[in-house]
């Protein structure tokens, strides 16, 4: 029996990192925003943003050329060999968001692009810990994710937030912050770091 692989993007997304920015490229080209998650982001107020599992960039970079200060982490060496050829000053760490430090902290995190759905089961907990101990006391978490079966369930979030010192702040289901149904198969949610996880 083989070991269980490190994350579940890794293992059902291989190769993907070669095409995925072109789903973006395609619907900016069709007039669609692209950028909901960094819009919401800005109106939150930080000044510098963590991209927690930041893939080739899309969200850091466009936070960045609004001005704010960004650092991306990924578990995908592919998709950070991209963002670093398309912005090659901003900060790209190739990290497992399990466990890991960049010795510093934001005034806010974002996890879009499903990040909680495609972690290694299990390590849910470990990464929102970890997330939070990297934003400021009173920073935001921002996650946006698929509510599907076999997944992460959004009661389970909750807890898990709640255990890494998150307190709820706001939830929706859209980035655009369409009202949250019960029900709703996405989510976007955004909690504060109230304690030390």
């Amino acid at each position: 029996m083989s070991a269980e692989p490190p994350n579940r993007w890794l293992a059902e997304a291989a190769g993907r990192s070669r095409t995925y920015d072109q789903r973006w490229e395609e619907l900016a080209a069709a007039g669609r925003n692209v950028h909901g998650e960094a819009d919401l982001v800005e109106i939150l107020g930080p000044r510098s943003v963590l991209d927690a599992g930041c893939g080739t960039g899309r969200v850091a970079i466009e936070l960045a050329r609004r001005g704010l200060e960004v650092a991306g982490v990924d578990v995908d060496a592919g998709m950070l060999e991209q963002a670093r050829a398309k912005r090659p000053e901003l900060e790209w760490v190739h990290a497992d968001l399990a466990t890991f430090d960049l010795g510093r902290t934001f005034d806010a995190a974002v996890l879009a692009g499903n990040v909680m759905i495609f972690l290694a089961r299990g390590t849910e907990a470990r990464v929102l810990s970890r997330v939070a101990a990297h934003v400021n006391p009173g920073g935001l978490v921002v996650a946006g994710f698929s509510l599907e079966p076999e997944r992460l369930d959004l009661a389970t979030y909750e807890r898990l937030a709640h255990a890494g010192g998150l307190e709820p702040v706001d939830r929706w289901a859209t980035w655009d912050r369409q009202p949250y149904a019960a029900g709703g198969n996405y989510v976007v949610s955004v909690h504060r770091r109230v304690a030390a996880p």
